[in-house]
């Protein structure tokens, strides 16, 4: 009898469960043997998550490869994210991001995208060797924040490329900022473009109305979704969603180059149970966050100086529309850099949030949130603001800095090099990356001048206690400059 699949089957959870309950000898990888070979693992990770900890097998199918379970859950995926294909993703984001953008563009072709893409997308023009049409996004220049691509620049772009391949578009950024995306379909597929999304941070978009349109609901090509940041599944799962016009079987055989033979069937399982939580309840779960972050903004713009900032910074344009479940902060009005706020949160008052930017925090939240939860997040705020407030004209407002590229980030990033004393670069040509992680876009790419303005940007960072990470030297004392 043939089974009908529906969203709320689970083919990957239901064939892993199938395969426990058969209780197979294995004679094969891993060999913590479902744990019993590695007692310390097993405690901390408990039987049932080490007993599907297994090697793809007939019944259980191989993601280089499905043809039957994971191809199942794959097709549940297409269809709940309204895309022609899924394919799930092991190697997080980084690897559906740079598995599109190797899928769209060869070595020499130009693909058009805004400055403020995460490094994944710049680690895929270094693989791919494709170069890159850079469209500087707007900015807001109260919050410090780069915005999204204004559809004029989108068009220039276009019309002095014609030949680009592709337009990459953040949707949304890591603050809750939405280009155009729609428009900018229209105008790229009119010039035979594909249009690729990083989702990173728009999973929740597929499946709640009130929310900015999705990428794939736009006409978009491919988009790259995190599901494990808002949509639940554990960290690392993620999927590449296809439109109709993808060569699904080329873009299969591009993901196949670096994605793992030995894919994790908890990631998978996760995705899987994710998608089917996602499609039968995401409209109730996302109203609940949206409602909780609308509670959280009130309650933090009454406190004073903060500024919980949502739709009513958009523009139309560069800031189309904003992701209202993104509880975005800035700080800088209390004397206060996003970083600064970021460690006194977690190091006085036990509260991790998302990131601290020289002007912002991000907290993340998700369905897993309680009002409780907030309450204590608008306490902690207060407080410091309270205990720790301090002259806001000290504070550096600059937040994006409009790079000059003076050659391919492939080029670059192989081309002889040589590593001198940071403060000794300005003028040189960058030959690695520099970046604040999170959220993880470059100040400063492979291929770029090295100016006085991002080396006082770069110190300023660092002295306000900012990641900075890409560099060779991990202190950030030298940097790599083309020789």
């Amino acid at each position: 009898m043939v089974k009908y699949l529906t969203q709320d089957s689970a083919p990957i959870l239901e064939a892993l469960k199938k395969m426990k309950a058969a209780r197979l000898l294995p004679f094969d990888v891993p060999g913590h043997k479902r744990g019993r070979g590695n007692p310390e693992l097993l405690e901390f990770l408990g039987e049932t998550a080490l007993s599907f900890d297994v090697n793809s097998m007939k019944m259980l199918d191989n993601l280089c490869h499905p043809v039957s379970v994971i191809k199942d859950a794959q097709m549940l995926a297409a269809e709940a994210f309204g895309a022609s294909a899924a394919f799930f993703i092991v190697s997080g984001t980084t690897a559906a991001i740079e598995a599109m953008i190797l899928a769209s563009v060869k070595s020499g072709e130009k693909i058009i995208m805004p400055r403020n893409v995460h490094r994944s997308a710049i680690n895929a023009l270094i693989l791919s060797g494709a170069v890159p049409v850079y469209v500087n996004p707007a900015t807001n220049d109260n919050l410090g924040i780069a915005l999204g691509m204004k559809v004029h620049d989108v068009a220039n772009s276009i019309a002095k490329h014609p030949d680009a391949k592709a337009v990459f578009v953040n949707n949304p950024t890591y603050y809750g900022v939405c280009s155009n995306i729609a428009e900018i379909v229209k105008l790229a597929h009119k010039n035979n473009m594909k249009v690729l999304a990083d989702e990173a941070h728009g999973t929740h978009l597929y499946f709640n109305d009130k929310l900015p349109l999705s990428a794939m609901k736009a006409g978009a090509d491919m988009a790259a979704v995190s599901a494990h940041k808002s949509g639940g599944s554990l960290t690392q799962s993620s999927m590449l969603l296809a439109g109709k016009n993808v060569n699904v079987g080329y873009l299969h055989q591009i993901i196949n180059l670096t994605q793992t033979t030995s894919a994790s069937y908890l990631l998978m399982a996760s995705l899987d149970i994710t998608r089917r939580n996602l499609y039968l309840n995401g409209e109730k779960i996302f109203d609940k966050v949206i409602n909780l972050v609308e509670y959280a903004r009130d309650e933090i713009n009454s406190i004073g100086d903060y500024y919980a900032y949502g739709r009513e910074i958009t523009d139309g344009d560069a800031a189309f529309d904003f992701d209202i479940t993104k509880l975005s902060i800035f700080t800088r009005s209390i004397g206060l850099t996003g970083i600064e706020v970021y460690d006194l949160l977690r190091d006085e008052y036990d509260i991790q949030t998302e990131f601290g930017d020289l002007g912002n925090i991000l907290a993340y939240v998700s369905v897993g949130d309680r009002e409780k939860d907030i309450e204590r997040l608008v306490a902690a705020l207060s407080e410091i603001r309270r205990n720790y407030k301090k002259d806001a004209s000290r504070l550096l407002t600059s937040a994006y800095i409009e790079p000059e590229v003076k050659c391919t980030p492939r080029d670059a990033f192989y081309a002889e090099k040589k590593a001198l004393p940071i403060e000794e670069t300005a003028g040189e040509v960058a030959a690695e990356l520099v970046m604040a992680y999170p959220p993880g876009i470059p100040i400063l790419s492979p291929g770029e001048l090295i100016t006085k303005e991002i080396l006082e940007y770069i110190k300023y960072a660092k002295k306000k206690g900012a990641q900075l990470t890409g560099t060779e030297d991990v202190t950030l004392s030298r940097l790599n400059v083309i020789n």
